[in-house]
């Protein structure tokens, strides 16, 4: 028998196995995932509802058909979170927001439909910036880096960062609309992937920015990620802008390899601007990949960072667009990161508005020609490690220019919708994560997963966990 607590802070391509074998019971991994929540939770703030006795259900659905032989596959019994502006049928969706605070949908996201389809477990919906943007509404607590306390857990899809790092899900599900994904991923030091735009249905997910929202995994190890995503993703006419692409292995993809794939790297980029925590991080793992058989060869991404400086004009906008409804006339029950957010929206005007989406083409162009050469690009996934918390408050305005500094690498590929995932790759002496992020070609997250799966074999800074001294 295998001790089911050892097993919540493994991966689910480690634990699935031994869930079709009928090796592990899902009943008694929800039970003690459940039991590990009511431990670590009430100091980590990763969740802000655990839907209990929905898991159970679930769990005891999953065993019987489990055990009539009838498995649907590796997320079967898994149990997950799912950041709460994912609709979820009669369960509270609340953005992390008091505009939303009673709202209970009448149906499933469709990435809910998928998950449900494949037996997976819905632990609870998980903690956020108020509406994804960076700010956290004053009236509930925010979540803590498991890492660290007292450092950022990476804003928007910080809860779901947070539980995956901690061992409270085996994966969670995040968005991103300017790094919401791959910051908080980065900060917990876990894999994040920003999959191409239309990956994966937005229909019943609330909008940030409707230009810009991607949805994408996050978990402890790159073939997990695989894993949700070849669930997640699909066309569906719910949402016109979904993709049509064939389905992919993702796992006999990896198990190919990466060798002879060419890694470009623009050394001035990961330069300027960043932590050189990030940059020597990221310099390392290029003779890692060296290694492992790769190409890196040095590229030219002069003008990427061009497009960031109308990321948060776009961003208001198109939030401003969503939020019509209740703002104004409920302004006063925004936070103040919000409100602000919608304030500034009011202000933007139509050329400038005009100048992102031309410097959307100008970006897409860019990666497009350095893909000529490489097969994927190499950048750290944000310019620092987790911030203190004290510097970057939960309720803190921050200008636009600093916005601008902020998502130098992670906006442009919002704007262009390549893919892009985050994977940790190493630690600063004080024991907080450095990550860094593949960028690939639209629709080829199969050799994104190869390169970074490659690093991964070639290291073990994934198979790190928090230092949270519990084995409930």
């Amino acid at each position: 028998m295998h001790a089911i607590n050892e097993l919540l802070t493994q991966t689910m391509t480690q634990v699935a196995p031994l869930l079709e074998r009928g090796e592990v019971s899902p009943v008694e991994l929800v039970e003690a995932q459940l039991a590990r929540i009511a431990a670590l939770d009430g100091e980590l703030h990763s969740y802000l509802l655990v839907t209990a006795e929905l898991a159970r259900a679930q769990a005891r659905t999953a065993e019987r058909e489990i055990r009539a032989g009838r498995y649907l596959g590796p997320l079967h019994g898994m149990p997950l979170g799912l950041k709460d502006l994912i609709c979820t049928q009669g369960i509270p969706t609340t953005c992390a927001s008091r505009i939303l605070g009673d709202f209970k949908p009448l149906f499933d996201a469709a990435l809910v439909e998928r998950f449900n389809a494949a037996g997976a477990v819905c632990l609870g919906k998980l903690n956020l910036t108020e509406f994804a943007l960076y700010g956290y509404h004053p009236a509930l607590t925010y979540p803590r880096n498991p890492w660290h306390l007292e450092h950022s857990a990476g804003v928007s899809s910080s809860g779901s960062g947070v539980a995956t790092a901690a061992s409270l899900c085996f994966g969670a599900v995040g968005t991103d609309t300017g790094g919401s994904i791959r910051f908080p991923a980065a900060a917990c030091g876990i894999v994040g992937l920003k999959p191409t735009f239309g990956k994966v249905s937005r229909h019943g997910v609330f909008p940030l920015a409707d230009t810009l929202d991607h949805i994408g995994p996050m978990t402890r190890s790159v073939a997990d990620c695989a894993l949700m995503l070849s669930v997640m993703e699909g066309r569906d006419e719910r949402d016109p802008a979904t993709r049509s692409d064939p389905k992919v292995d993702y796992c006999a993809e990896i198990a190919r390899g990466a060798a002879g794939l060419r890694v470009g790297i623009d050394r001035d980029y990961c330069t300027q601007d960043t932590d050189s925590a990030m940059t020597d991080a990221a310099f390392r793992a290029c003779f890692i990949l060296h290694g492992q058989q790769l190409a890196v060869q040095d590229i030219d991404l002069s003008g990427l960072t061009q497009v960031c400086d109308y990321w948060l004009p776009t961003c208001a906008v198109d939030a401003l667009l969503r939020h019509r409804e209740w703002f104004p006339a409920r302004a006063a029950e925004y936070g103040p990161v919000f409100r602000a957010l919608l304030e500034y929206g009011l202000t933007v005007s139509a050329e400038d508005y005009a100048r992102g989406q031309k410097l959307r083409q100008v970006t897409t162009a860019l990666l497009e020609q350095a893909f000529q050469h490489v097969d994927v690009i190499l950048c750290p996934a944000a310019p620092a490690p987790a911030l203190l918390q004290s510097l970057f408050p939960p309720q803190q305005v921050a200008p636009p220019e600093a916005v601008a500094r902020l998502v130098r690498y992670s906006a442009p590929t919002n704007f262009s919708g390549h893919p892009a995932l985050t994977l940790p790759n190493g630690f600063t002496p004080e024991g907080l994560p450095t990550a860094m992020q593949f960028i690939g070609r639209h629709g080829e997250e199969a050799t994104l997963f190869r390169v970074a799966a490659a690093y991964e074999r070639a290291t073990s800074w994934q198979q790190r966990r928090p230092p949270l001294g519990v084995t409930a």
